[in-house]
């Protein structure tokens, strides 16, 4: 084949803290480009003309017929993971299911002021970014629409909505002003209703249709790639790491969850991981690990960890 003919490689904008950038592909595969978050990266001009979202990950896809008929640049850009995912998956899998997750922290104050530190760190790193740009802006040193300045605006303003309960996560119920409480009251309803009741439903939901050992069965899919993603960053706000075996994940997050929930459980011995965990990365070892019977989703996790893709991806993670 000749130069002339060759086709570059698509290029994926990512951030190593999303989530949903972590599909494990290889270099030889895809030019990975990193998009701070913590830095306002994503809402550069540059970037919002790439996705006028902001979000991460984006796919720029250098295949022409993959482009609308009112756009003439060589490249398209897929900024909705799924879309993003199934593209990527096409050579290996055409099945595509949808995601739901929850990212905030467990609903009561030593959660709130365990997180604030790092939370707040990324958010105010974000806020000061979109103010440089809007300041930039005004002084004429970059030019935007009126549609990017309002986006702008909109994403600031909830950045602080959001670091109003955080900034004072030190401080007790009647150190608070009015403001300060009623965001804390707000904070605490709204990740209540997610952890405690959305999230349990959901976790229960899909332990009780997982096939095993992946999620559909003996062979990986791109329902593995979603679900992988999601359950890491919960076992992550739960306390536990990547390295923890399966057991050991689902025990944490089952304690982060609160309210009495737990998984179904199978009597089914445990499988060592990849890292050969089975106590958590703190040395402590929950009742259930000893046991002999997990979840569905601690055995996912268990195959899952033993792949080399899992250790790349999240082994400087956590």
């Amino acid at each position: 084949m000749s130069g002339s003919n060759h086709i570059p490689k698509a290029v994926l904008y990512y951030d190593a803290r999303s989530a949903w950038s972590l599909a494990g592909y290889g270099k030889d595969e895809l030019e990975p480009r990193l998009v701070e978050l913590s830095k306002g990266e994503n809402f550069s001009p540059t970037f919002l003309r790439l996705n006028p979202k902001g979000t991460v990950p984006t796919l720029v896809v250098p295949f022409e017929n993959t482009l609308p008929a009112d756009m003439e640049s060589r490249y398209k850009a897929i900024t909705e993971t799924e879309a993003l995912i199934a593209f990527l998956d096409k050579s290996r899998s055409i099945m595509s299911h949808t995601h739901t997750t929850s990212a905030a922290p467990a609903p009561d104050l030593p959660a709130l002021r365990t997180v604030a530190p790092a939370v707040s760190a990324f958010l105010k790193g974000r806020k000061a970014a979109l103010e440089r740009y809007l300041s930039e802006n005004e002084g004429n040193e970059i030019r935007v629409s009126e549609k990017t300045k309002k986006f702008w605006l909109e994403k600031k303003k909830a950045t602080e909505d959001l670091l109003t309960p955080l900034n004072e996560a030190d401080k007790g119920d009647p150190e608070l002003s009015e403001v300060g409480r009623k965001a804390r009251e707000e904070y605490f309803e709204k990740t209540k209703a997610a952890w405690e009741v959305g999230l349990a439903l959901v976790l229960n939901e899909i332990n009780k249709e997982l096939i095993g050992p992946f999620a559909l069965g003996e062979q990986i899919s791109i329902v593995d790639v979603h679900l992988a993603a999601w359950l890491h960053e919960l076992v992550i706000l739960s306390g536990g790491t990547a390295q923890d075996s399966g057991v050991v994940a689902m025990s944490r997050l089952e304690e982060h969850v609160g309210g009495g929930f737990a998984f179904a459980k199978e009597g089914v011995s445990e499988a060592p991981t990849a890292a050969g965990a089975t106590t958590s990365s703190d040395g402590s070892t929950p009742a259930l690990a000893t046991t002999g019977s997990k979840s569905k989703l601690a055995a996912l996790w268990d195959a899952l960890a033993g792949r080399p893709s899992w250790q790349n991806v999240f082994g400087i993670r956590g």
